[in-house]
């Protein structure tokens, strides 16, 4: 007895294939979600298709704005020599795939004169014949890259059911690719704006932008010059407000370092408890509070300047370390037993008289000698009084942009007043002053009456003395000795001692200013 022979139904077939196809898709689904990086998912994807679609060779090609081709982003079944291959648009089935973003089938390579064979994948001598598929791998239109599977040629092969099959593998590929594409473009914009702000950094902070035009200031932009290249310290000096921060940004967008960061540090305010973790940084665990290990300021800035403002402010116990930062380059956080080496160019100022606190014992006189190795000093703004009007033009541009306000130009008066003015707060009261004024005006000019009070004098502001000096002299005293008798109560043997003169001298002049001494005894 024979068994019956079993037929294949061709329903359950094509179920059996579409079951087959389903499962080789979800495994690149997870190959793809797998692996974060492009190449690998690409490698993933093609070594599915090699071992469970049977394809002799494939390739993904991904298209290079830059270059206006496509270049080979993952192969198999292809030497290793082909990594370099590329299409240009247009260029072959694949570059063609490209250009029109349209899938391409060859049944027979052998039989089509556009299959480049760049790859060898097909040798018409030895191998069989092989079939051709090319899918786009589209996003809103645009082809991103292109993927492409060589098979085996059969005459029964469905290459509807292929091409279906080929496009949602090729779906597959296409968060990867995107996502890849963004990261790109978001990390060359990132260097654009990079590069740009360096640029602009370098621009804004060169000493030639720096207003002023005095001889004293032309001293300082030559030795600005001079100092800048190289990777000297630096010790500014001059009282507060006179742009020493300023200076030092120059010195620093000006050297070899200007692409390297640029640490500010004000050394005067910051508590004394914790300059040393400022300035090294610490451990975790090395104090209450110490969550994480946390650079200081002296790491950031490797490689780069680190400008510590008002130096003579440290105490002798930082002195010493910051010593041996200047001589060795190294340090160690605290809490910490490595030994941090750095690369830095150190900028310092200062408006203290440090020579006077080398004499007090207040500051080391290693560390003085250490820093001052070329000194810059920067003039108050009375000694470069032609710079005055420099600056309070620059200003008031500035704050009238900043401000939206129509300020187009300072009025003679004000100028005068400006120019007479003594400045102790230097620039940054200048630019303070200028601001103020510009927020008061209503109109496009800058009046006297705009300036703060403290610029004001008697004929701006009317208040002219018609005193002769001799009346004014003894309106003043009148008024001090008026003041003395209402202290005492009225009695003159205390006002004369608190005035340091005589009994006698103060009599004389009551009877001569007429003053009635008995109002005050009575207060």
């Amino acid at each position: 007895m024979t068994n019956p022979k079993i037929k294949t139904n061709p329903k359950n077939a094509q179920d059996s294939s579409a079951t087959r196809k389903f499962a080789i898709l979800v495994e690149i689904n997870q190959a793809v979600s797998r692996n974060l990086d492009l190449h690998d998912s690409l490698q993933a994807t093609l070594q599915i298709l090699e071992n469970s679609y049977n394809i002799i060779s494939g390739a993904v090609f991904l298209y290079d704005d830059d270059e206006n081709a496509l270049t080979l982003g993952a192969s198999i079944g292809y030497r290793a020599d082909v990594m370099k291959t590329s299409y240009k648009v247009g260029e072959g089935l694949t570059g063609r795939i490209l250009e029109t973003g349209k899938p391409i089938i060859v049944p027979q390579v052998s039989k089509e004169p556009l299959f480049l064979n760049r790859m060898s994948s097909w040798n018409p001598d030895s191998d069989k014949e092989q079939t051709f598929i090319g899918i786009p791998i589209t996003l809103d239109y645009k082809a991103l890259g292109v993927l492409i599977a060589n098979l085996l040629y059969n005459t029964k092969r469905d290459y509807d059911s292929a091409l279906q099959f080929l496009t949602l593998v090729a779906s597959a590929l296409l968060q990867p690719i995107r996502a890849k594409r963004v990261i790109i473009e978001e990390r060359q914009r990132l260097t654009n704006e990079n590069v740009a702000l360096k640029q602009k950094l370098q621009q804004e902070y060169s000493f030639h932008n720096i207003i002023g035009n005095s001889h004293e200031m032309r001293d300082v932009y030559e030795q600005v010059a001079t100092v800048a290249r190289a990777d000297t310290t630096v010790l500014l000096r001059g009282e507060s407000g006179t742009g020493k921060e300023l200076i030092a940004e120059a010195i620093h967008y000006n050297s070899l370092r200007h692409d390297r960061p640029f640490i500010r540090v004000n050394c005067a305010a910051i508590p004394e408890n914790l300059i040393e973790s400022e300035f090294f940084g610490y451990e975790k665990g090395a104090f209450t509070g110490a969550v994480s290990r946390k650079k200081g300021r002296f790491e950031l800035a490797d490689g780069g300047s680190i400008f510590l403002d008002e130096v003579g402010e440290i105490s002798p116990l930082t002195q010493v370390k910051l010593l041996r930062v200047l001589q060795e380059q190294t340090f160690e956080r605290v809490g910490g037993t490595e030994t941090i080496h750095v690369d830095i160019r150190i900028i310092t100022g200062t408006n203290a008289d440090l020579e006077n606190m080398l004499v007090d014992g207040t500051f080391r006189e290693d560390l003085y000698y250490r820093l001052n190795v070329f000194s810059i000093f920067l003039p108050p703004l009375r000694d470069r009084r032609t710079d005055i009007l420099l600056l309070a033009d620059h200003f008031m541009l500035k704050y009238s942009r900043k401000h939206s306000k129509p300020v187009k130009r300072i009025s003679t008066p004000a100028i005068d007043m400006l120019m007479r003015y003594h400045w102790p707060g230097n620039v940054r009261e200048l630019e303070n002053c200028v601001e103020r004024a510009v927020l008061v005006c209503e109109d496009q000019v800058i009046h006297s009456y705009h300036l703060p009070p403290t610029l004001q004098t008697a004929e701006s502001s009317d208040t002219i003395s018609q005193l002769t000096l001799e009346e004014a002299v003894a309106s003043f005293e009148k008024e001090i000795i008026q003041d003395a008798l209402k202290t005492t109560r009225g009695n003159r043997a205390k006002a004369a001692r608190m005035l340091d003169t005589t009994e006698r001298i103060l009599g004389y002049k009551v009877q001569k200013f007429k003053i009635d001494v008995k109002r005050f005894k009575q207060l």
